[in-house]
């Protein structure tokens, strides 16, 4: 099992920026498929954005161009800079990790194990 742990959230006015981190142990970190999802009040979680053990990446529409995932292998740490924040962007920021499979393509549909506690991102109009 993996462990993961979030940071970096917090409060920013709308077109501000965060930089979310994953502090990953227990696994071998060059080999997993990892992921940022988020779920706000009373709203089911979403996939925010995915990063393969190659680095290729997918992100979903609402934050294309405006969030950036990318990993560091030496340091176990995945990262998510977010930019151009808006308020619908208000949520609790969780990072996933699933163990890479030979031909399964790391997308947010797959079933993620490991989660870690989850950070908040509040954006202020």
């Amino acid at each position: 099992q993996v462990q993961l742990v979030e940071s970096g959230g917090g409060s920013v006015q709308a077109g501000g920026s965060l930089r979310l981190s994953c502090a990953a142990s227990g696994y071998t970190y060059s080999n997993l498929c990892m992921a940022w999802f988020r779920q706000a009040p009373g709203k089911e979680r979403e996939g925010v954005a995915t990063i393969s053990r190659y680095g290729s990446t997918s992100y979903a529409d609402a934050v294309k161009g405006r969030f950036t995932i990318s990993r560091d292998n030496a340091k176990n740490t995945l990262y998510l800079q977010m930019n151009s924040l808006k308020p619908e962007d208000t949520a609790m920021y969780y990072c996933a990790a699933a163990p890479w499979v030979p031909g399964v393509i790391c997308r947010t549909r797959l079933s993620f194990p490991s989660w870690g506690q989850g950070t908040q991102v509040t954006v202020s109009s």
